[in-house]
């Protein structure tokens, strides 16, 4: 049994930023734990810039933006392991693991930072009709193949979902000499950020066809074509008579990202149906003690920068649990996506004990032009408009995020209220609307 103060799941950006932040707030004995073959997590694969221009302030590509925290991690002497699975994570904190070298592994910590990151659907997922021919892939792997592996995985490419990999891939794949098609979007919308949509599918002329899927894979040894159909804005089901087949020998799969919570589940957080990922508090606190949690673990970001900030939070968080022990204060909100919001991030607020101005993080259903976010307290006895911004565009693509006040939040909670009743609501409403319409 090897004993350590915080042991960091994932090596990826989150995990990282966590252990980093970790070491920088007082905690000397950490373990990085890492299934893959290096430090870095997808980053590695990401040789396009885009990174690090909120958290530097500069444009990096993934490999050097992982690079600056692998630097650190080992100029702080982190310990690390590589080629390293966890199996099972108990309520004590004591992880099973296994490697080739060590074989089983034994490790007791006093917390534990959950960074496993996620991982993408695949066309099981969606059930796709039709053969089951090679050249089905997801974009993510398609990604590894060209940039760390040198394979091109085909020369005729259809693009399933507008998810960032997938138009990042269309790009990737047209300058190696392949020929992409077309990318079809279910949705009236792209999921993806509109500087990609603008950067790899316009700037190379790929057409974007929204309201559009796959109904059909063809082909045996190798996929031949596929049949495409347009769909149903409002029951997302193929319109007849639409269809038309395409040939192509790879179809890529950009249809989403779910987080990695096998070991989450395993443990007995109490998870978000929302975002699939642990409801985590203002310090990325789970629901089990000593447990915490970033990054795409806790719901799927669209820019590492965000993933890093967070992460640095759960990082802390552990830190000040291992050197403190400090429970919770009593005084809990429990925040609610309202009008027009997918999720929020996180769940449950301490207002007594948060920093003094906490950072939301959400996702609205739909694109919305010429809004206002608002924010609003509900307590046993009056509910209280707390923090309006106005915003001209909101899509799903691009998270979205507004700061709270602890002085805001202790005012409109005043005194006398049930701690169990306190909701923090972010809602979208139209400039002229009230909130009881």
């Amino acid at each position: 049994m090897e004993a350590y103060d915080l042991a960091v799941i994932g090596a990826g950006p989150a995990g990282l930023a966590a252990a980093a932040a970790a070491y920088e707030a007082g905690v000397k004995k950490i373990i990085l734990i890492e299934r893959d073959r290096e430090m870095g997590g997808i980053l590695e694969q990401c040789i396009h810039t885009g990174f690090g221009m909120f958290y530097f302030r500069e444009d990096l590509t993934g490999p050097e933006y992982a690079a600056r925290f692998i630097k650190k991690v080992k100029a702080y002497g982190i310990t690390f392991k590589l080629n390293t699975m966890v199996l099972q994570i108990t309520q004590d904190k004591t992880l099973v693991a296994v490697n080739k070298e060590d074989g089983l592994l034994m490790i007791k910590a006093k917390a534990v930072v959950l960074a496993m990151g996620c991982r993408e659907r695949t066309r099981g997922a969606i059930l796709i009709p039709g053969t089951r021919p090679a050249g089905v892939i997801t974009a993510g792997t398609a990604q590894r193949f060209v940039n760390m592996e040198g394979y091109i995985p085909g020369k005729e490419v259809v693009i399933l979902g507008s998810g960032d990999i997938g138009l990042i891939m269309a790009r990737r794949l047209t300058l190696e000499g392949a020929k992409v098609k077309m990318v079809l979007e279910l949705l009236p919308y792209s999921s993806g950020l509109t500087r990609n949509i603008v950067q790899c599918l316009q700037d190379f002329e790929i057409p974007l066809l929204f309201n559009h899927t796959v109904v059909g894979i063809h082909g045996q040894d190798r996929i031949t074509g596929v049949t495409i159909a347009e769909v149903d804005i409002e029951t997302k089901k193929p319109k007849a008579g639409t269809e038309r087949k395409v040939t192509c020998d790879t179809l890529l799969l950009s249809v989403g990202l779910i987080p990695e919570n096998e070991l989450s589940k395993q443990v007995g957080l109490e998870l978000d149906p929302a975002t699939n990922g642990p409801v985590v508090d203002e310090g990325m606190a789970t629901s089990v003690e000593g447990i915490f949690a970033g990054g795409n673990v806790v719901h799927v970001h669209d820019l590492v920068d965000n993933v890093t900030r967070e992460s640095e939070i759960a990082g802390r968080s552990a830190a000040r649990y291992i050197l403190e022990q400090k429970k919770a204060a009593t005084l809990k909100l429990k925040t609610k996506a309202g009008q027009g919001v997918s999720y929020v991030v996180p769940q449950i607020i301490h207002a007594q004990q948060m920093a003094d101005e906490l950072a939301l993080s959400f996702r609205v259903k739909e694109v919305y032009k010429d809004k206002r976010l608002e924010v609003s307290l509900a307590t046993d006895t009056k509910t209280k408009v707390i923090r309006v911004r106005k915003r001209r565009i909101l899509v799903p693509g691009e998270m979205q995020e507004i700061k709270v006040k602890k002085e805001e939040l202790l005012a409109a909670i005043g005194t006398g209220e049930s701690a169990s009743d306190l909701v923090l609501t972010i809602s979208v409403r139209k400039e002229d609307e009230d909130e009881n319409e």
